[in-house]
């Protein structure tokens, strides 16, 4: 069940972020609230999740895979730039997050 709140809180930090853009700077009343909303559902999933799941490894997967998700959605939908740097920036994250995957099950208790 821990993954599964992982994985809502991971979709509702993302709309939220991608909801801050829309926000534009609060000036916006709508969206605004709606980030806050998104943000507080997301860290509520995180911490039902937190509950079962490591908290460095949750944390890093639900930080990293946010990170990943918002650059892949802000070079599709709003046109950023995307270099060399950028990917091998992306490609570092992805595998901290799985280098600290692996080490937590690994890490167990017998």
């Amino acid at each position: 069940m821990g993954w599964l709140y992982l994985g809502a809180a991971i979709i509702l930090e993302l709309t939220g972020t991608m909801t801050m853009k829309y926000s534009e700077g609060f000036s916006r009343l709508l969206p605004s609230i709606l980030m806050f909303v998104l943000y507080g559902c997301s860290f509520t999933f995180l911490s039902f999740a937190v509950k079962t799941l490591e908290l460095s490894m949750a944390y890093a997967i639900w930080s990293g895979l946010g990170t990943v998700l918002i650059t892949t959605a802000g070079v599709i939908l709003y046109g950023e730039r995307i270099n060399l740097l950028k990917i091998i920036c992306v490609a570092l994250i992805i595998l901290g997050v799985a280098g600290l995957r692996l080490t937590s099950i690994s890490g167990k208790p017998g």
